[in-house]
């Protein structure tokens, strides 16, 4: 009886160890740039490419097709998961790198709406399915591919740096904006000089590529071949393999879920919320975010390190145990250091409607209704409102009730001209905010703790998941349940967190959304993660 030996795993040295991490985190940072630059730039997309007199929905349109993206991203997860499975992780990647490169810059040659009418918004949503495509293939295989190199004892720690690059993606979309509009006048960067941030992918395209097709095959994969072990149809088997249909759903619930609605209030939320209803200057608040994104980074891999010693369960379960104390109060108090006069006024002169049949669409484009022309002018303005069942149309201030015959219903501009002269009247400031300087350091600080919410969910994870699945059905297994879990219920946070604060007219309402599928998290995370030091699969 002849016996066959098993192909032995090349050992990487700590320089090729280094170059891995450094050109997979680095194309992981292009390439989330080129996915996120469209939510920095919301605004001016929002007036080129959806523009309407209604400005919540023209961003609502905005974040629907930032949604559109994500909503790709689980087809991208198994499509380019097969192809990670059956043909290598290095080549994978590569596709999935150009693929964004190119739609990205797609984005920026649009001509906008006024020119080519319903055009421009439908290209702008199929290029975001091909961002998103791209983007459900590009996670899972840098994160497998650094997996699969590191020793198992800093494997948490090497592939934290895979999840810092994700912020790292957002953070270089922030310093791109603001190097952009300190070059450009504001007038013209509104005009055309936001594109120079989507155009610019093209070059970060060739930077990654050129250091991408510099690494080798990962050694786990090249076993496995060389073996004739690989998967013949990795989707499926994802499935079928003993015990996957329970990963896959801890991997969406309990892990994907938790950490992309947490990820995506600790910055994206934030940026809107300071920008929106706390009506802070745009480039004030970019800054903001940016110095927060950039000190942030560091506690995703202090995290990462740290799992390996204590395991991926604990970093997970203490993050979404704190997310539910502290995620409210740390809004209030972001809301209380951005725009105090804001908040005082809401106490001292509380804006109250009454009406019949008072509702409010925000994705009509006019109101059908006298009373929802008076909501969607106060949504706009993000001032904060109680809605009452009444006989007549009536709004008070301060118990002070406000003339509404003088309104002009029929003119949108003279009639938020003077809802903002009464409100203004009452106390109201509604000036563009520019924080002082302890203000802002105390908005930084507030931010940190919920990038540190954010680390101790997401700093382990691509470890974790690696970790979950056996290495022939890997880049399927842990991609799909990621990229649901990101796609759907990330992607689609800011449409549904708008929605419900302008359906509300709470700026904190919104909230609501990260903080019950937080707790889905922690219950499923609690039942389904495995405790203890990490493991391998096969062990």
């Amino acid at each position: 009886m002849s016996e066959t030996t098993a192909p032995v795993m090349h050992e990487p040295s700590e320089k090729e160890i280094r170059l891995v991490i450094a050109a997979s985190s680095a194309g992981t940072i292009f390439e989330w740039y080129d996915f996120f630059i469209y939510g920095t730039l919301a605004g001016l997309i929002g007036a080129a490419f959806f523009p309407s007199d209604n400005e919540t929905l023209q961003l609502l349109m905005v974040w629907a097709g930032f949604a559109v993206g994500f909503g790709f991203r689980p087809l991208g997860a198994v499509l380019f998961g097969y192809l990670g499975d059956r043909l290598g992780r290095k080549y994978t990647f590569l596709v999935t790198v150009t693929l964004m490169g190119i739609a990205t810059a797609g984005v920026g040659l649009i001509p906008n709406a006024a020119t080519i009418g319903i055009a421009a918004p439908i290209i702008v949503i199929l290029l975001r399915i091909l961002q998103g495509l791209a983007l459900g293939g590009e996670y899972g295989g840098a994160a497998i591919y650094v997996a699969e190199h590191a020793p198992p004892e800093k494997r948490g720690f090497y592939t934290s740096f895979i999840q810092a690059s994700v912020v790292g993606g957002f953070v270089l979309s922030i310093a791109v904006v603001l190097t952009c509009r300190a070059l450009i006048p504001a007038e013209e960067f509104a005009a055309w000089g936001w594109r120079i941030p989507f155009l610019l992918s093209i070059i970060l395209l060739f930077i990654s590529l050129w250091m991408r097709l510099k690494l080798s095959e990962s050694p786990v994969f090249k076993a496995m071949k060389e073996a004739g072990e690989t998967a013949g149809n990795p989707f499926v088997e994802s499935f079928t393999y003993p015990g996957n249909k329970k990963r896959i759903f801890v991997a969406l619930f309990g892990v994907a879920v938790g950490l992309t609605v947490i990820w995506y209030t600790a910055f994206f939320s934030t940026l809107s919320f300071l920008k929106g209803p706390m009506r802070v200057a745009p480039l004030t608040a970019e800054i903001i975010i940016f110095v927060a994104g950039l000190l942030a980074m560091s506690l995703f891999i202090v995290v990462g390190r740290w799992s390996d010693r204590v395991g991926r369960k604990k970093p997970i379960i203490i993050g979404n145990i704190l997310t539910l104390f502290l995620l409210f109060p740390c809004f209030w108090a972001i809301g209380a250091l951005a725009n105090p006069g804001l908040n005082a006024s809401a106490d001292v002169a509380p804006i109250v409607i009454q009406g019949p049949n008072c509702d409010y669409d925000p994705f009509a484009e006019v109101q059908t209704t006298q009373c929802g022309n008076l909501l969607e002018d106060l949504t706009d303005a993000g001032v904060p409102y109680t809605l009452r069942e009444g006989a007549a149309l009536s709004m008070t201030i301060g118990a002070q009730p406000v003339a509404l015959d003088n309104y002009d219903w029929a003119n949108s501009a003279e009639r938020r001209a003077a809802l903002e002269q009464s409100l203004t009247k009452a106390g109201y400031d509604l000036s563009i905010q520019n924080p002082g300087a302890l203000n802002i350091i105390g908005i930084v600080a507030v931010l940190l703790v919920l990038g540190g919410l954010s680390a101790l969910t997401y700093g382990s994870v691509a470890a974790l998941l690696s970790e979950m699945f056996p290495a022939r059905i890997r880049y399927s297994s842990m991609s799909i349940p990621y990229h649901l879990g990101a796609g759907y219920f990330g992607g689609f946070l800011p449409l549904i967190a708008g929605y419900i604060i302008a359906k509300s007219g709470n700026a904190y309402s919104g909230l609501w959304y990260t903080w019950v599928f937080t707790a889905v998290a922690l219950v499923v995370a609690w039942w389904g993660l495995p405790g203890g030091p990490p493991r391998d699969f096969e062990d």
